[in-house]
Formats: C-alpha cells, sequence, structure tokens
C-alpha cells in the first residue's frame, strides 16, 4: 500500500474523531501540529466535507490587537486555514496545492467568536491550474468582517 494523499489523511482523519467528545478539538489541535504558524491561532474545524470547510475562533488576547479587536493578520490566518481545508479535503489522490497568493478584506472591527466558511470545486487536475477560493468571516451577530480571496495553486504531486 502506498503513500496516503493529504486529502485522504484529512478526511479520514476528520471521520474519525469529529463525531468523537471532543474530537473537533483534538483533530483541530492536529491540524495545527501540521501547520504550526496556522495552528498558532487556535482556531476549531467544526465542519469539513470536499469542497467545505467551517471553523471558529474564539475572542482571546492572544488573536487581539492593541485596540481590543481581532488582528488583522489573525483573521487573515484563519481564512487561509479555512480555504486550505476546503481545498484539501477534495484533492483526488497524488494531488497537491500550496498558497500562491491572499488578499483580505476587512469590513468591520471583529469581537466575539467568529466564524469563517470557504467553499471550493472539487478538481482533479491534471497539471497545475490555479484556484480562487474565498472564505467569508462573520461575527456573533452574522455580519461579514473580512473576506479572504485565496489563490491556490493545484496539481499533481511530484
Amino acid at each position: 500500500m502506498g503513500k496516503s494523499s493529504i486529502s485522504e489523511r484529512i478526511n479520514a482523519n476528520w471521520q474519525r474523531l469529529h463525531g468523537l467528545p471532543g474530537g473537533k478539538r483534538l483533530f483541530s489541535w492536529l491540524a495545527g501540529k501540521l501547520v504550526p504558524y496556522s495552528g498558532s491561532i487556535g482556531a476549531t474545524v467544526e465542519e469539513l466535507r470536499p469542497g467545505f470547510a467551517r471553523l471558529t475562533l474564539k475572542d482571546r488576547r492572544k488573536v487581539r490587537n492593541h485596540l481590543g479587536s481581532f488582528h488583522a493578520i489573525a483573521m487573515a490566518n484563519l481564512g487561509e486555514l479555512t480555504s486550505g481545508l476546503a481545498v484539501m479535503a477534495g484533492m483526488p489522490q497524488k494531488t497537491r496545492g500550496i498558497l500562491r497568493g491572499l488578499e483580505v478584506s476587512y469590513e468591520k472591527k471583529a469581537r466575539g467568536l467568529l466564524t469563517c466558511t470557504s467553499t471550493s470545486d472539487v478538481i482533479s487536475p491534471t497539471q497545475n491550474i490555479e484556484h480562487n477560493v474565498e472564505a467569508v468571516i462573520t461575527d456573533e451577530a452574522d455580519d461579514v468582517v473580512a473576506v479572504v480571496k485565496a489563490l491556490w495553486v493545484v496539481g499533481p504531486e511530484r
């Protein structure tokens, strides 16, 4: 049996863990160990399936700025992580994805629990292609606080 793809590992671990008590937190912690910088914000994966991810981020001191609201880069990090999980969960075997660009628009000061959702087409490229994915971050009032546009390059593993 060959090495499993990132998509297979993500989906298998999610299926195994998400329904268990504390399973979503454990999966989120494991994802943070795989990508340490993204894991530094402590987001929780709430829902994951091929082409879709929904994460939450609690408001706490380590993700705040000097104004007492969410730091801009913490929100960018949340959007990147959410879009990446949506893309990676939908990739076929022997495919890889890498972030090539990130654009963030900050719409409103963010406080309280944030929810980030991202939807991605499930693609099976035979060569590297650029794939634009949007992640929308909302607050507890369901107001949009930021929109992250991520450019992922998806293609066959080398």
